[in-house]
């Protein structure tokens, strides 16, 4: 058994270790791959930020390469005509830009909404009472709270389409105290971009494209693709090349946007189910440039995984930089993505060990018990055998013709044998009786008793056997309602039982106080002897059947181990309750209740 156990647990620890080594290999695959994927998104928005800035300059780049190319003078034109268009836009969008960030300035809680959104649930009166405001707490990068309004709405409605491409947003007034809107109102800006200038770029282009494929020596949609078509090179070379040059020029620092890698960084592990905190380090060549600490206090920060990846392979050269993530909880995390599997293996595992610690329990308590038996077999074959052993003495001697002629001298055998019969007949129903006790098949008589009087007569019966070993009985019949309802029979060998006790386990000279006194509707006998006492640790078995307190192989006192435990059974079955209390070498107080009659 202990080596199946150890065999199940061992094959439990085996597939515990191997999924969690593979949950963490998962788990490095995903962030990994996260990381990869921010790192790309930080160049490309990069190199879209810098062609935003160098825009006006590449229109004078176009002029003067036009001016150079006749032959490509309409397309110059058409290309300034464009770049034109896009600097008037550009322009629309900038003047769009500061009135949303004066908007914003002057109420820090305006909230920009659809012009489709605005037609469904805002201009129609009717469905305002659908519209809902709320302030989210959020906690941002430098660990302050903040606050966002967010507009939406409590019930789906079929979508209304836009009148117009005007910008519109939501000014509500919040309560400080509440966090709850009380009102608002309506802001609206002009377009955030010309649809007519939109559609002229994008009819210029058109041509442009159409132009390109026409001529021997191509051009493109701007300068870039303008020098590598006169070139004779592939215009997608010439860009990547010449952005890749201006943008590694730059200090790294000031490339990098931290709010944004964290961002970016977020969306990334969330789209691959990791959602725990985690910190950021970006490193130059050498030294630390940005570092954001999600957790603090890590424990061993040697142990901790770092995920690493370069920050602009496209740069000429070495890439300038390296971006690491690393989650100091890591193994905290890789368990709670266990737990659905890990919870019901331990408790398996745990009702395994516990059915194993029962059974062997239940073995080792059979054990405890097939030895008292065999002890109480011993017991009992001597307690047997002498008063057979005396009767067939007395018997043979009743054959001898010498003895049959003395009269007297056949009484005595024949009392003998008459006593020893009695004795054994005690032996044989005593034990019948424990039998009758756990088969439920004895059955006590219901009578009233007089518990003072029972004593008396017991205590009268045994008072030659106290005075044959030189002790003395002490009563104190202080119980004035002393009747109950039971069966005298054996409830006078309750007493007899535990008086003999007090007696055959006293040393010299036994002093035994017998007392009665009433408790509410209990009565209660107290049995107290001056005896041999017991230790601590033997008074909760001593009414166990067939227990005796071990005194090695020496028992100065014979008995089978039942006495007390009939005594209990049947205080038990009387509703009663019996209680002993005793010290070493002091003496034993046992304290019995019993129901008084109503």
């Amino acid at each position: 058994m202990t080596l199946a156990l150890l065999g199940v647990a061992a094959m439990q620890f085996y597939f515990i270790r191997e999924s969690y080594r593979q949950k963490s290999q998962l788990f490095d695959e995903s962030v990994n791959a996260s990381l990869t994927a921010v790192a790309g998104k930080i160049e490309r928005r990069e190199v879209i930020d810098f062609a935003k800035v160098q825009q006006q300059t590449n229109i004078k780049k176009y002029q003067f390469e036009q001016e150079k190319q006749r032959h490509l003078a309409e397309q110059l034109k058409m290309q300034r005509d464009l770049e034109n268009l896009r600097a008037d836009q550009y322009a629309i969008k900038e003047k769009f830009k500061e009135a949303e960030d004066q908007l914003k300035e002057t109420f820090p809680s305006v909230v920009s909404i659809e012009n489709s959104f605005y037609e469904t649930y805002i201009n129609r009166k009717s469905k305002e009472n659908v519209l809902s405001i709320d302030v989210i707490k959020y906690n941002s990068p430098d660990h302050v709270i903040k606050e966002y309004v967010e507009i939406g709405a409590t019930k789906f409605l079929p979508k209304e389409n836009a009148k117009d491409d005007s910008a519109r947003f939501v000014i509500p007034t919040i309560d400080p105290i509440l966090k709850q809107a009380i009102e608002y109102k309506i802001a609206t800006l002009p377009p955030r971009f010309n649809k007519q200038i939109a559609k002229k770029i994008l009819d210029l282009e058109n041509k442009l494209e159409n132009m390109s494929g026409q001529n021997l020596i191509g051009t493109g949609k701007n300068v870039f693709d303008t020098i590598a078509a006169i070139g004779g090179k592939r215009s997608g070379l010439i860009e990547d090349v010449a952005i890749g040059m201006e943008l590694s020029k730059r200090p790294f620092r000031e490339r990098l946007n931290i709010n944004l890698i964290q961002n970016l960084l977020k969306e990334e592990l969330a789209e691959r189910d990791i959602n725990y905190p985690f910190n950021i380090e970006v490193r130059d060549s050498s030294n630390i440039v940005f570092s954001v600490q999600t957790i603090d206090n890590i424990i061993k920060p040697n142990k901790i995984t770092r995920y690493s990846t370069a920050l602009f392979k496209g740069d000429i050269g070495s890439p300038p930089g390296r971006l690491s993530v690393y989650f100091p909880r890591k193994s905290t995390i890789i368990v709670d993505n266990m737990s659905y599997l890990l919870l019901p293996t331990i408790a398996l595992l745990f009702l395994l060990i516990g059915c194993f610690a029962y059974t062997l329990l239940i073995i080792f308590k059979q054990k405890k018990v097939s030895e008292m038996k065999t002890d109480f077999i011993n017991n009992m074959t001597h307690e047997f055998k002498t008063p057979v052993a005396t009767i067939m003495i007395a018997s043979e001697s009743l054959r001898d013709p010498e003895i049959i002629s003395d009269e007297r001298r056949v009484k005595r055998l024949a009392n003998i044998i008459y006593d020893e019969n009695v004795r054994l007949g005690n032996h044989i129903e005593r034990v019948l009786d424990i039998a009758r006790l756990e088969k439920e098949t004895l059955k006590l008589e219901k009578t009233p008793i007089h518990i003072n009087d029972l004593l008396s007569a017991v205590l009268d019966s045994m008072q030659l056997q106290i005075q044959k070993v030189g002790g003395k009985f002490e009563h104190h019949f202080d119980a004035q309602n002393d009747i109950v309802v039971g069966d005298e029979l054996h409830l006078s060998n309750v007493f007899f039982n535990l008086v003999d006790n007090a007696i055959k386990y006293s040393k010299d000279n036994p002093h035994i106080i017998v007392k009665t006194k009433n408790t509410k509707e209990s009565i209660q006998i107290t049995i107290i002897d001056n005896g041999i006492g017991m230790a601590k640790d033997h008074l909760l078995k001593i009414f166990d059947q067939f227990y005796r307190i071990p005194t090695g192989n020496v028992h100065n006192v014979k008995g089978f181990g039942l006495g007390l435990s009939y005594v209990y059974d049947i205080i038990k079955r009387m509703n009663g309750k019996i209680q002993v209390k005793s010290d070493k070498d002091k003496g034993t107080q046992f304290d019995i209740l019993l129901p008084i009659k109503n």
